[in-house]
């Protein structure tokens, strides 16, 4: 049975929901629309059967296939010129958090005028009014950023190199997890933590509610019952349904608390070095956790508790810490997540390059001082490092 979230995005859950998509964008008067996506969408199958939905409504089709990951000012840019220059009035994204980012940046474009540098949020900035624009239907094929349900993208600035927000809600999210089950296995892992940091950095954020502890927590069971299964059977439909949940609920949460120190580092730390987003901030939870644990003690104990460990009631918040990390890095090596060398071949390099990706963490329940993030990223690289040698 399909479900129907508002988020403020509106949602659309369940298997089998992307058949509705050539419907939906007819409802909204979508005759010739902007297909959003990269290679790697399109050699899986999944643009294909997309395309015949679509099709199948009498709707013309113009692709954009040029996505990249943590997308660039200048491929928004590109594609936003194509959107008006083809004269479309409804966009499509389908893929993983870069397309729908790009969906995001290309709404805003088709509206107002470029570069997407002029839209770059910031406290002061006034909000777009999202009546003049397109409709927006986005399609995650990957259940980690959640950006399905939030309102928030990130570009990467090509001439800083660094990840600027932008605002811009969608018109549909359709979250189907029958798109996953092709995804492959080292996809589904970082995805998947991705998720797990979005969740446990939305609980024990100083800035925590009720709604998002509730969400949250959801989501951190989800991952924690499902993620393994989906990363070693990525045909298990039950864990993808489960995963693609928890990236919904994970990204619902962060509304309010926002990120923690895994993004705070890991963000940054992705724009230095050539690392994907999702295991930027995953190489770091583990020891984020124990780090926060003496300044939020309850709060770390719900997550390891979620992710089905064990802690006795008299435990020290020091002991919380230790279990909730040897939990975290648990799961971790029983997903095969690679280690930081893979993409970090030097640690004192990227500790003596500390000033280009460290800053305070707003919303850390402890504070992060520079030692402290040097700390936690020297412990994480040792850890991965130790473990790829274990796997040998």
């Amino acid at each position: 049975m399909p479900s129907v979230f508002d988020s403020p995005n509106k949602l659309l859950f369940g298997n089998g929901t992307s058949k509705n998509v050539g419907e939906k964008l007819k409802e909204m008067g979508v005759t010739k629309v902007l297909f959003i996506y990269d290679k790697g969408i399109k050699s899986a199958g999944i643009v294909d059967r997309i395309t015949d939905y679509v099709t199948s409504c009498g709707i013309e089709i113009v692709t954009y296939d040029k996505v990249e990951p943590n997308p660039p000012d200048y491929s928004i840019n590109e594609a936003g010129e194509l959107g008006l220059g083809e004269n479309v009035n409804g966009i499509l994204a389908i893929g993983g958090g870069s397309s729908l980012d790009t969906g995001k940046g290309v709404r805003i474009l088709l509206s107002y005028p470029g570069p997407i540098s002029n839209y770059y949020a910031k406290l002061d900035s006034p909000p777009l009014d999202e009546k003049m624009m397109k409709p927006l239907i986005v399609m995650p094929t990957t259940a980690g950023t959640g950006s399905e349900a939030t309102p928030g993208g990130v570009i990467t600035d090509s001439m800083t190199h660094g990840k600027r927000p932008i605002i811009c809600g969608i018109s549909l999210g359709i979250i189907d997890p029958e798109l996953h089950e092709n995804l492959p296995s080292a996809i589904t892992a970082l995805t998947g933590f991705d998720t797990l940091c979005h969740a446990v950095e939305a609980v024990t954020s100083k800035s925590s509610n009720r709604i998002s502890d509730v969400l949250g927590l959801e989501a951190i069971t989800l991952v924690g019952k499902h993620l393994r299964t989906a990363v070693h059977d990525g045909s298990n439909l039950e864990a993808r349904e489960g995963m693609a949940l928890a990236a919904t609920l994970a990204g619902m949460s962060l509304r309010g608390p926002f990120g923690g120190i895994p993004h705070d580092l890991g963000s940054p730390l992705s724009s230095v070095y050539p690392i994907p987003h999702g295991n930027a901030v995953s190489f770091l939870l583990a020891e984020a956790l124990s780090f926060i644990a003496p300044a939020a003690p309850d709060k770390v104990r719900l997550v390891a508790e979620a992710l089905g460990a064990e802690i006795p009631p008299e435990a020290s918040a020091e002991e919380i810490g230790v279990i909730t990390r040897n939990t975290v890095r648990s799961l971790y090596k029983d997903v095969n997540m690679p280690s930081m060398n893979s993409y970090i071949p030097n640690k004192d390099e990227m500790l003596a390059n500390i000033d280009l990706f460290y800053k305070p963490s707003v919303f850390s329940p402890r504070s992060l001082e520079k030692e402290d993030a040097i700390r936690i990223l020297s412990n994480s690289y040792d850890i991965s490092c130790e473990r790829q040698l274990e796997a040998r």
